[in-house]
């Protein structure tokens, strides 16, 4: 047996002793770990630091892998959040007794055994735990090497919780951070019951391309915002402003701003705001030649379009029509979350109908995209895909079901 063969195994015999750890057990992990990570600042952060060093300040990564004091504190919020949330684990989702007598039951179970691949974001360990804890899945975590101090040291805090309140901590792991043990952990067939990966599309492609273990896709954002010729301009400059400039370097910010073409006069004012919090803008002929000569304003090229920016860049696509947006949309979505503002009822229902993404917004931020933001507690990713869960995957979308069937001493003919 090798060794990743090794905490493969442990994993999966140690979760499933995790149904029997009662929901109040898993309400004080939550909240001695949520207290332990608030008095354990000064070790996080020196952890972490010991990771920003390695990376350039200019790297659009360096934000997602930052931890401070707010950030820690919000971590914490995040877990007692999900600890206080109901338990998805024994739903009765259907009931029914047959004419033979048989009583069947479909009840929500864990899923079992998750992989968790992901780049430099160290509260994903923080947050995929709590999940998995309370919704009764092992893990198996592999971490990017960028944020490897940080993720041993968040583990060593999970693992000390769990054994404080005799939950077994082998049915969380880390893996190494190389590339083996990205391989063994995509081949891990028998062990893991599916894989989620969370980072770059990069990432994405290469784990759905080379994974043997079923997939869900999470995490990358190409969003697109369209502001149609009824929008409000003062709705829509805050709006713009916050879905690009809140946090630049998550799935949830704004990559590109359509504009109908009657609204080119109001496009300088528009993008101020940005301009004055350093996005650069990457706009097409028609928008280019409505602004003002600028260092931050320049002609798009056509990769500035499907592009996830993940840094304070945005393209501007001019269109026609509502049909145009639709079109535009339609070729370069990753189908994460598309955003119009208008004041048109019937623009916004077409919007809303037939736009293809996790998540479709009116007059809203996009930045709202997020599990804890939804009242979920927390997520494990965001899925970009159909099959089993769509948007925030939390607590529900970590549960499978099964059947249960009572009987009485019937026998099949």
């Amino acid at each position: 047996m090798t060794e990743f063969e090794s905490i493969f195994r442990e994993v999966q015999q140690s979760s499933r002793k995790l149904n029997r750890v009662s929901e109040e057990t898993v309400q004080a992990v939550l909240s001695d770990l949520a207290e332990l990570a608030v008095e354990k600042v000064d070790f996080l952060l020196a952890t972490n630091r010991q990771d920003l060093e390695r990376m350039d300040p200019q790297n659009p990564m360096y934000d997602r892998l930052l931890l401070n004091e707010s950030r820690i504190q919000s971590i914490a919020n995040e877990m007692l959040q999900v600890k206080n949330l109901p338990t998805p684990l024994g739903i009765l989702l259907e009931r029914r007794t047959l004419e033979n007598g048989l009583e069947l039951s479909k009840v929500t179970v864990p899923l079992g055994v998750i992989g968790i691949i992901y780049e430099a974001r160290p509260n994903v360990t923080f947050d995929v735990f709590a999940l998995a804890l309370k919704s009764g899945n092992g893990l198996v975590l592999k971490g990017g090497s960028d944020a490897d101090f940080s993720n041993r040291a968040i583990l060593s805090l999970i693992h000390q919780v769990l054994e404080k309140h005799g939950v077994p901590s082998g049915a969380f792991q880390l893996l190494p951070p190389d590339r083996a043990a990205t391989k063994a952990l995509l081949e891990a067939v028998g062990f893991v019951d599916v894989i989620i990966p969370r980072g770059s599309q990069g990432l994405i492609d290469f784990v759905r391309q080379n994974a043997k273990v079923p997939v869900i896709e999470t995490g990358a954002g190409i969003v697109h915002t369209y502001v149609d010729e009824t929008a409000n301009l003062d709705k829509a400059k805050a709006i713009l402003h916050n879905a690009k400039t809140r946090r630049p370097s998550v799935c949830n910010s704004l990559d590109c701003l359509i504009i109908h073409e009657s609204r080119l006069d109001d496009l300088s004012e528009l993008i101020q705001p940005m301009l004055k919090s350093g996005v650069e803008i990457f706009a097409d002929e028609k928008a280019f030649a409505q602004l003002p000569l600028s260092p931050q304003i320049h002609l798009a090229q056509s990769e500035h379009f499907g592009t996830e920016f993940l840094s304070l860049k945005l393209s501007i696509k001019t269109v026609q029509n509502l049909d145009e947006a639709l079109d535009h949309i339609a070729m370069y979505s990753s189908k994460h979350s598309e955003a119009i503002l208008s004041e048109n009822p019937q623009a916004i229902e077409r919007f809303l109908n037939e736009v293809d993404a996790a998540a479709v917004y009116a007059n809203a931020s996009t930045g709202f995209t997020d599990g804890n933001q939804f009242g979920l507690g927390a997520e494990i990713g965001i899925s970009t895909q159909k099959l089993h869960a769509r948007g925030p995957m939390a607590l529900r979308e970590l549960t499978s079901y099964k059947w249960i069937v009572r009987g009485s001493g019937q026998i099949r003919s």
